[in-house]
């Protein structure tokens, strides 16, 4: 005969409605009256009828995550792997499955929100960017579900519950430690420039130039869309400049391997040519040709605090929003080189130009 969950609660000594809240982690139990019942499930080999649950509750037991690009093109990026693991982690250990967005398109996408939400498909929701005049999340306010953010929303900012780093200051951090080396001609190579976390990123690149009182050259400031002839043209425009740069900041570590590519197909070298420092410390940092310098967002750890944000609102929908900032650090490895130090005072003349 199988084990119920009468059986548990006897055996632990507490209410049925004690062991129940001890199974959706409820944070009106304590950590000690949840492990002891924890240990009797687990010695009893107990294990929830998720079904009976669901109705009893009137739930799904599922997370909606929304990517910021289609599924098809989703899977390239080195961000969404990561992420996906970190959230399914969490779902796992509260027993939630995931329901992944599948439109091609804005409006595709837009429309698979409204059919998770009205279509009572998902007890939550899950969007894994943030840009300005995003009608997924116009929705999701206006719906009430409980949802979280990757990324600092664009307005609203205290009454929506998000999980981000301090990309300002991370991009500030890297820019700094170019200019520690000796560079004092940097480009910045961003994505979608429709993200924030581009535009954050962006800012904290402006940021440290300024406090360095280095002047700040549009022409040192490119994007890349995840697409190899883009990153071929970029390099381009940015070697002909008439001072090009000897160092860069690229935003994602997939288009750091790109413009690994397309310096070496000109022949140029990194670091001894152009020293380059990317974001995500993904493998792709990991395995490059050199291994690439970057800057480590915890991406696992983004998607595990998300998801456990959502599962909190979804069990305590009265508590407060929080939101949360993932620290970020600087892993040394073989794409950055130390140059002399110059000052604008002293470049020769036919380099003086802003930076």
């Amino acid at each position: 005969m199988a084990v119920t969950i009468k059986d548990v609660a006897k055996k632990a000594n507490v209410s049925i409605s004690t062991v129940s809240r001890v199974l959706s982690d409820s944070p009106k139990i304590s950590e000690k009256t949840k492990k002891h019942v924890r240990k009797v499930i687990e010695e009893l080999g107990y294990h929830a009828n998720l079904n009976a649950r669901s109705l009893v509750q009137q739930t799904t037991k599922t997370i909606g995550v929304i990517m910021k690009h289609s599924a098809s093109e989703a899977v390239h990026t080195t961000f969404i792997p990561e992420v996906l693991r970190g959230i399914s982690y969490v779902c796992n250990k509260y027993d939630y499955s995931i329901r992944l967005s599948t439109g091609e398109s804005e409006e595709d996408l837009f429309q698979d929100v409204l059919k998770m939400v009205n279509g009572k498909q998902v007890d939550g929701v899950l969007v894994l960017y943030s840009k300005k005049d995003d009608p997924v999340v116009d929705y999701l306010i206006q719906s009430q579900i409980p949802f979280v953010i990757l990324g600092k929303p664009t307005k609203d900012v205290n009454k929506i519950a998000y999980v981000d780093n301090d990309n300002i200051l991370a991009a500030m951090d890297a820019t700094q430690y170019l200019i520690k080396l000796g560079h004092m001609r940097i480009a910045f190579i961003g994505d979608d420039k429709k993200y924030e976390v581009t535009n954050a990123r962006l800012a904290g690149f402006q940021q440290s130039l300024r406090a360095n009182q280095l002047e700040i050259c549009d022409e040192y400031i490119k994007n890349i869309n995840y697409n190899y002839d883009e990153g071929v043209q970029v390099i381009h425009e940015l070697l002909s400049l008439p001072v090009p740069p000897t160092a860069m900041v690229l935003t994602d570590d997939l288009n750091a391997l790109i413009v690994l590519s397309a310096l070496s197909k000109i022949g140029l070298k990194v670091p001894e040519d152009v020293s380059v420092i990317c974001f995500n410390n993904s493998t792709i940092s990991r395995v490059s040709n050199p291994r690439l310098t970057s800057v480590d967002i915890q991406i696992f750890q983004l998607g595990y605090e998300a998801a456990k944000t959502v599962i909190e609102q979804i069990n305590e929908p009265n508590a407060l929003k929080k939101s949360l900032i993932i620290p970020t650090k600087i892993v040394e490895r073989d794409s950055c080189k130390k140059i002399i130090p110059r000052t604008l005072a002293n470049l020769p003349k036919n380099e003086r130009v802003p930076i």
